[in-house]
C-alpha cells in the first residue's frame, strides 16, 4: 500500500514537472508583451524619445528574467514558451541592435557578432529538427549575454538621451560594456554549439554496427 502511495506521488509530481500544452500562462504572456514592446522602443527611440525607449527597454528586461522563474517555480513550462521565450529574446536583441548601428556606427561590429550566432544557432536548431531531436533549452550563460546586452544597450541609450554619447565619440567605458557583451556571446555560441554537437552525437553510437568479437 506505501509503494502505491509513493508511486502515485510519483507520478503527479512528474505530471507536474513535465511540459504542458497549455498556452494561456503567465510566463507566456510576458513572452508576448516583450515581443510587442519591441516595435514601441524602435519608434520612440527612432523619434528621439530616449527616455520612454530605455523604459520600454527596461520593462522588456524585467520580464525576461521574470518568465523563465515563473514558469519553473510554478509549473508552468510549456512547449509554446520554449518558443516564444528565445524568440522573443532574439528579436528584441536584433531590433534594438539595429537601431543603435544606425545611430552609433561603433554597435555594428556587436550587430554583425549577433546576426552570425542566432545564424548558426538557427542553422544548428533546423538541422536537430530535421533529424527528429530537440534543440537544448536557453542556458545560464545565454541569459547572462542576454542581460549583459540589455544592461550595455540601456546604458548608451541613457547616455545619448543626457547627451554624453555622440555617434562617432562613446565614452571608453561604453566600449568595455561593449566588448565583454561582445565575448560573452562568443562564449555563449560556443557553448550552445558544444551541445549541439552532443545532442547530434546521441544515439548515433548505438547505431554504428559493431565488429564481431573474436573468441
Amino acid at each position: 500500500m506505501d509503494m502505491e502511495i509513493q508511486k502515485r506521488k510519483g507520478t503527479q509530481m512528474a505530471q507536474q514537472t513535465q511540459p504542458t500544452n497549455r498556452i494561456l500562462t503567465v510566463p507566456n504572456a510576458m513572452s508576448a508583451a516583450r515581443i510587442l514592446i519591441v516595435p514601441v522602443f524602435a519608434v520612440l527611440y527612432l523619434r528621439d524619445h530616449l527616455v520612454w525607449a530605455a523604459s520600454a527597454l527596461l520593462a522588456s528586461g524585467l520580464t525576461d528574467m521574470l518568465d523563465g522563474y515563473i514558469a519553473r517555480r510554478f509549473h508552468q513550462i510549456t512547449d509554446l514558451g520554449k518558443m516564444l521565450d528565445p524568440f522573443a529574446d532574439k528579436l528584441t536583441q536584433g531590433v534594438v541592435a539595429l537601431c543603435l548601428a544606425i545611430k552609433f556606427p561603433a554597435i555594428r561590429p556587436l550587430l554583425l557578432l549577433f546576426i552570425l550566432k542566432e545564424l548558426l544557432m538557427l542553422c544548428c536548431a533546423l538541422l536537430l529538427l530535421k533529424k527528429h531531436k530537440r534543440p537544448c533549452a536557453a542556458q545560464w550563460y545565454g541569459k547572462v549575454a542576454t542581460v549583459m546586452f540589455y544592461v550595455s544597450v540601456a546604458a548608451i541609450v541613457t547616455m545619448d538621451g543626457l547627451g554624453l554619447a555622440q555617434p562617432h565619440t562613446i565614452n571608453l567605458w561604453a566600449y568595455g560594456l561593449l566588448g565583454a557583451t561582445g565575448l560573452m556571446m562568443a562564449y555563449a555560441a560556443f557553448r550552445y554549439f558544444q551541445i549541439f554537437l552532443s545532442i547530434l552525437r546521441d544515439g548515433e553510437e548505438e547505431k554504428k554496427p559493431q565488429a564481431p568479437r573474436g573468441r
